[in-house]
């Protein structure tokens, strides 16, 4: 029966959506309604370029997928036009594209997220959005690890140096005095 094949695809739509989410770091739950072909290029391109994953899901499937990926407190903002961008590795790139993108749109509109399987509300995806980059973060932990080991290296080489001087002094002294 055709409808049993319906079924059976749906039932792989969800497994393969909900697989997805348990091995995302993060996700962005969108309402899209209002954007144009040209936009969506654009925005799919850049979250693609990204890391990330975008998809525009039907409700009913999303809620399955995320009941089954242990993912809890999202199905009151599964209603209208619903899309959702997953990364697995850098948790502020989708947040943030989204972000920008609802920042210029009218209609577009974020409506929550996850973080390691966590749900979010949209003001939290926000403030996931203004988060430095996971390399500015890196950089910053370097650049704090680094300026103690730079001081440390200072102290010695004004020691060896002041030890250089009092050496030469004696030398000298002893030589004078000879």
């Amino acid at each position: 029966m055709p409808s049993e094949k319906i079924l059976e695809k749906k039932k792989q739509v969800v497994s393969a959506l909900a697989d997805s989410l348990k091995g995302a770091c993060t996700g962005v739950i969108v309402d899209y309604k209002g954007v144009t072909v040209a936009q969506d290029t654009k925005l799919r391109k850049e979250l693609r370029e990204a890391g990330s994953n975008y998809m525009v899901v039907k409700n009913t499937l999303l809620r399955l997928a995320l009941k089954d990926a242990g993912i809890d407190g999202l199905d009151h903002i599964l209603e209208g036009t619903t899309a959702i961008a997953i990364n697995n590795e850098d948790y502020v790139a989708s947040a943030r594209i989204l972000s920008k993108f609802a920042a210029t749109s009218k209609t577009f509109e974020i409506k929550a997220g996850f973080v390691d399987g966590g749900a979010i509300d949209a003001e939290a995806v926000k403030e996931l959005a203004e988060l430095p980059s996971k390399e500015v973060l890196v950089a910053k932990a370097l650049g704090g690890l680094n300026a103690p080991i730079t001081g440390f290296v200072t102290v010695l080489s004004g020691t060896m140096k002041g030890l250089v001087v009092a050496l030469n002094a004696i030398a000298e002294k002893q030589a004078a005095n000879a």
